[in-house]
């Protein structure tokens, strides 16, 4: 279940940048719009401490991190919406992203074009909410107009999903973006299938220097170019050179984990140490599905020990004679950073 992030921005805001930096994968980034025409798309490991600590103990044949698809969109122009620059193609491809990250201009540099004005990160936000707002109003009218042919139809839960959609249109009418809003999270469920844009959880990432920008909450600031240059040191050598051992990307990363409400826990043995990405929340049959769809189905039991009771002793075998490892049931709710051992009538 890898997560997806769209990178997305006005041109020449530094998206490709980012985007190379998390990926190490080159792409045109030359200074005029729509240089990246088709979506790159990058899977990136999650480079988790833990895994690393797990790897030093059980030195497996393999490691397996998390992984993030990152998606990086052509530039959106105002008017979009209505088929400006790349148009429709620029938003479809939002819509198969989770998150989306709102790369802003927030440096000043005169030989790096500026679709707007001035920097203004705050408009940057407003006129990429106006788009897409559009962009789900027409997705809502579709739907609307559908729901009024199933209501006559005296189609079954169509009555309480007009409700829902007549919901939303008030909120994109008056110019609010979704995920902003009032709604439960009941009406938020259903709406999900019809992967509206504004209902997407979104970061927002100011390209500019710490201590220089002008920032806001909830916001990741960056200089993305200064990341990019970084992007291969290892903690020690961000260390040494003054640097935060946590890089910007890193952040990045885990703000979007929070986003989606995700966490890890991990399996492990000589021949594999792996991280495994879920909901919180999960119960452990729940888990063990993530890992094959039939242990869900013939779940009997789950060996536990979390992650920082087993550092502790880093041993598997000291750690079932001390009583540390626990056998849990099926209404067990896996924590971030479990050890699992999965028993299942597979």
């Amino acid at each position: 279940m890898a997560l997806s992030v769209g990178i997305v921005g006005f041109p020449n805001v530094g998206k490709s940048t980012l985007f190379q930096t998390l990926t190490k994968k080159q792409v045109d980034c030359a200074n005029y719009p729509f240089c990246t025409i088709d979506p790159n798309v990058g899977i990136v490991e999650v480079k988790d401490k833990r895994v690393l600590e797990l790897v030093k103990i059980f030195n497996p044949k393999k490691t397996i991190y998390c992984t993030v698809q990152f998606t990086d969109i052509a530039g959106l122009v105002e008017g979009a919406s209505r088929g400006e620059g790349l148009g429709n193609r620029f938003l479809a491809n939002i819509r198969e992203t989770d998150v989306i990250v709102y790369v802003l201009r927030a440096f000043e540099d005169s030989n790096i074009s500026n679709v707007l004005d001035s920097v203004n990160p705050k408009k940057e936000i407003e006129l990429l909410n106006t788009e897409l707002i559009f962009k789900d109003l027409e997705t809502v009218d579709k739907r609307i107009n559908s729901l009024e042919k199933e209501i006559r139809a005296q189609k079954k839960e169509a009555k309480k999903e007009m409700e829902v959609f007549l919901r939303a249109k008030g909120i994109l009418e008056k110019g609010e973006v979704l995920i902003d809003s009032n709604l439960e999270q009941e009406d938020i469920e259903l709406l999900k299938p019809y992967q509206l844009l504004t209902i997407k959880p979104r970061i927002y990432l100011l390209n500019g220097k710490k201590g220089e920008v002008d920032e806001f909450d909830d916001c990741i600031v960056m200089d993305i170019l200064n990341e990019f240059e970084f992007s291969n040191f290892s903690p020690a050598e961000r260390l040494e050179l003054g640097l935060s051992e946590e890089s910007g990307i890193d952040q990045l990363v885990q703000k979007a984990y929070e986003l989606l409400n995700l966490i890890t826990f991990f399996t492990v043995g000589s021949d594999e140490v792996r991280a495994w990405e879920i909901k919180r929340g999960y119960l452990a049959p729940e888990a063990a599905g993530v890992i094959h769809t039939d242990f869900e189905r013939a779940f009997i039991k789950a060996d536990v020990i979390n992650y920082q009771e087993f550092i502790k002793i880093k041993d598997m075998t000291e750690a079932r004679k001390k009583g540390l490892i626990r056998m849990e049931g099926k209404e067990y709710v896996v924590q971030d950073g479990d050890i699992m051992e999965i028993k299942s009538g597979v």
